[in-house]
């Protein structure tokens, strides 16, 4: 018999690409959403899985739609990857970060006790949650600076804080009613289906912008920030590998590898043969309040007892992301209609529609 997954969040990134792996192993897949006046089903229309996903609309912060999404999926599995995960955002929303990314996860976890304890869960945190903890605090090796399962938390925005209280309450749940539930703790992972707020697709549509002459500059914020960036597609599949261990535990996913967003900028416009200095400007209003240092995951755990690591190494994802913005700019301007998120963003549809009348 066919398992059964439930994955919360599954119009986002993690969550399309998910749904694609389960799907390809034999897994009958339900996914909750958030009802909104724009539906936002792209990704999976995108992976060519729309019509495959069992969609139910639910609410983080409505157990009740949570124990329903329960009864009907009856799944075996648990993803629970449903967030407000756009750091910047969550200083504007500080509250209602606090009871999706937060609260939320308490409610799922309640539901699963209440309706059927022996179900899987797993709960995706972020390396968000170690922020500003300095070196002394940090493991070392090989004379590099590296945060692994054991390093301590230190969080930096309202979002972080948010996981760092999900974590918690999900150790506690594993502990205390016995229930197989882990976690990841997911270093920065990117794809072309990333959304447009984050800094990496951002750079990603503007070079593909500029390269095409649809527009002239770049402008970012603190370009001097450091991250461990892997490819999403694969860190999905460390997810579902944690859920097929034979005990719950907490993994570190990461590549062991960080580079400034400087970087990601210069590599994405030497993808294009371009020089990146010539096109970017530092912009002071996209500057965080509090921004985290450099994190640099060990995942060491994860290549051990899962046997998972990574292979898409930094200047390959770049440039896959940055060629797919290409592809879907030069489409626009062919006048040809696909699944992507541009067009819910006003700048960017007025700039298509202003490229399709040229």
């Amino acid at each position: 018999m066919a398992k059964r997954a439930l994955i919360t969040g599954v119009t986002g990134q993690d969550g399309a690409y998910l749904a694609d792996l389960l799907l390809k192993k034999g897994y009958t897949v339900y996914g909750t959403f958030r009802r909104l006046s724009t539906p936002n089903f792209w990704r999976l229309q995108y992976l060519g899985i729309f019509d495959k996903v069992r969609l139910m609309p639910a609410d983080m912060n409505d157990m009740s739609s949570l124990t329903e999404a329960i009864h009907v999926a009856n799944p075996d599995e648990v993803y629970n990857l449903a967030a407000q995960s756009f750091v910047a955002a969550s200083f504007e929303q500080p509250i209602s970060t606090g009871t999706i990314s937060g609260l939320g996860v308490a409610m799922m976890l309640e539901a699963i006790r209440h309706t059927d304890p022996k179900i899987k869960f797993y709960q995706a945190s972020t390396s968000e949650m170690y922020g500003k903890i300095g070196l002394h605090s940090i493991k070392e090796k090989k004379g590099r600076v590296l945060l692994n399962e054991k390093s301590n938390f230190s969080p930096t925005s309202p979002y972080a804080a948010a996981k760092v209280y999900a974590y918690w309450t999900t150790k506690i749940y594993r502990e205390a009613y016995d229930m197989f539930a882990c976690q990841g703790i997911l270093f920065n992972h990117e794809s072309p289906i990333r959304g447009l707020e984050f800094v990496t697709r951002k750079i990603s549509n503007a070079v593909a912008k500029i390269h095409l002459g649809i527009e002239k500059e770049l402008r970012l914020g603190n370009t001097k920030a450091v991250r461990d960036w892997g490819y999403a597609p694969e860190y999905v599949e460390a997810m579902w590998r944690m859920m097929q261990y034979k005990e719950p535990e907490d993994f570190v996913v990461a590549t062991d590898r960080f580079h400034s967003v400087a970087q990601f900028a210069e590599a994405a416009f030497d993808s294009m043969d371009m020089d990146w200095k010539k096109y970017t400007k530092t912009d002071k209003k996209f500057f965080r309040p509090i921004d985290t240092d450099a994190l640099r995951g060990d995942y060491s755990k994860a290549k051990k007892l899962l046997k998972w690591k990574p292979n898409v190494q930094f200047e390959k994802l770049v440039e896959i992301m940055v060629r797919e913005d290409v592809k879907r700019w030069q489409n626009v301007l062919d006048g040809k209609v696909f699944p992507w998120d541009a067009p819910n963003y006003p700048t960017e549809a007025s700039i298509i529609t202003r490229s399709m009348k040229q």
